[in-house]
């Protein structure tokens, strides 16, 4: 009786792998999601933030000293290798319709006075303007021209200690009391695709199971699959072959996937590896399943296939913030945070930065590591419920429609016979 039990179940497995991988091989819209979308955008993304660092970004100086100092500050700011003094205006009208018209991102104003307050050791203000509406660019702009300015300061405080008679190795000194050195841990380009291109592969492989897995639960529905896969009268449970088989299908496509992009994809782009190929397999693993199960979940929602594309793109955006990539969670509101781990990606993201970019173990992030498997088991349970309650509706369609359309007895032609009459002779 096991023994026939266990056939059975191993036959709807089998089945489910069949159906799924035709369904994934024979759909172009399925191959584009599941197979091409994480080579799609993972090389468009790459591409996109390949220069890591802004350079070169236009400003304007507008310079009404005219000495030598002033024209000293000009060209310690256009030796830095991320600004480049495009223009010179003469007036700070001038600068505005530069501004305006996009030519230039920063105007630097150098008052009158400039030279005559450094030689009077007074405080001179400069006035600066940034580009605020495209936050790298005002970021990029307002450092470079406050370390130039800072540099030109300490140069000229080394020149008046000089000429006072002060040793030179004294004055550098003097000039520059406080040094320091920055170094960019875990990011040694200091750039955005570094920063942000871990957190985006993550999302990018939620939102793209979500989506192919509604999409093809949206064909199974419209063609009618699920009946003929599960026995009537099984218990509760028995679905589980079903979604066992489905996660065996998607975790096989996105094992050969993943080994592209985490293998030959960073290395081809330079982004830090500082974890072991064992390291990112055990944490991707839960993660995977946590996806699948959920977008077996999800799939049982959708009358159509079409209807998981427009839902779950419209909440990719979210998905993303909630993530904490684009936005700190530390400055996201308690609940919010809270919310957010019933997603996958959310600790799939801080988890998999600290131990690919950061080198941390797998100890380390051992709470975002457990957090996977829990939502794994819960969406794993989920997917279960929903399909079978999916298929108890079916059923309950299906009697409706039999129930308002009965059969009608039509009669043959032939004259009908009489019970108990007699022939006439």
């Amino acid at each position: 009786m096991k023994t026939t039990r266990f056939k059975i179940k191993y036959r709807e497995f089998v089945n489910t792998l069949k159906h799924e991988y035709r369904f994934i091989f024979h759909d172009p819209g399925a191959i584009l999601i599941i197979i091409g979308a994480i080579f799609i955008y993972s090389l468009a993304y790459s591409l996109a933030y390949g220069p890591q660092v802004l350079r070169n970004i236009p400003i304007a100086v507008v310079d009404h000293s005219h000495t030598a100092s002033s024209r000293q500050l000009c060209r310690a700011m256009d030796a830095t290798p991320n600004l480049w003094v495009a223009y010179k205006p003469t007036s700070m009208t001038e600068a505005k319709e530069l501004f305006f018209s996009r030519k230039i991102n920063g105007i630097v104003v150098i008052p009158s006075d400039y030279e005559k307050k450094l030689i009077r050791a007074e405080k001179v203000n400069l006035a600066v303007y940034a580009d605020a509406s495209y936050f790298l660019m005002y970021r990029q702009v307002f450092f470079d021209i406050s370390k130039s300015v800072l540099t030109t300061g300490a140069e000229i405080e080394w020149m008046r200690f000089v000429s006072k008679g002060v040793p030179a190795e004294q004055a550098a000194t003097l000039s520059d009391p406080v040094g320091s050195k920055i170094e960019n841990l875990y990011n040694p380009y200091g750039g955005y695709a570094t920063f942000i291109m871990p957190a985006i592969l993550m999302v990018i492989i939620q939102q793209t199971l979500l989506v192919g897995i509604g999409l093809i639960g949206g064909t199974w529905r419209e063609r009618g699959l699920y009946r003929t896969l599960i026995p009537q009268g099984e218990k509760r449970l028995s679905v589980l072959p079903m979604i066992l088989g489905k996660a065996v299908v998607y975790l096989s496509i996105y094992t050969v996937t993943l080994l592209y992009v985490l293998g030959f994809h960073y290395k081809v782009f330079g982004y830090p590896m500082h974890a072991s190929v064992l390291q990112i397999v055990l944490f991707l693993f839960p993660y995977l399943l946590a996806c699948i199960f959920m977008g077996i979940a999800l799939s049982t929602v959708f009358r159509h296939r079409e209807n998981s594309l427009l839902f779950l793109l419209f909440v990719s955006i979210p998905f993303l913030m909630l993530s904490g990539a684009s936005i700190p969670k530390e400055s996201m509101p308690d609940w919010l945070f809270t919310f957010g781990k019933v997603i996958p990606s959310s600790s799939a993201v801080d988890g998999f930065i600290r131990l690919q970019s950061m080198g941390a173990s797998l100890s380390d992030i051992q709470g975002a590591w457990i957090t996977l498997w829990i939502l794994a088991g819960v969406y794993l349970v989920l997917a279960c419920v929903g399909i079978r309650l999916l298929m108890h509706r079916i059923e309950h369609e299906e009697s409706q429609e039999s129930l308002e359309s009965p059969e009608i007895q039509t009669l043959t032609p032939e004259q009908p016979t009489l019970k108990n009459e007699t022939p006439i002779a």
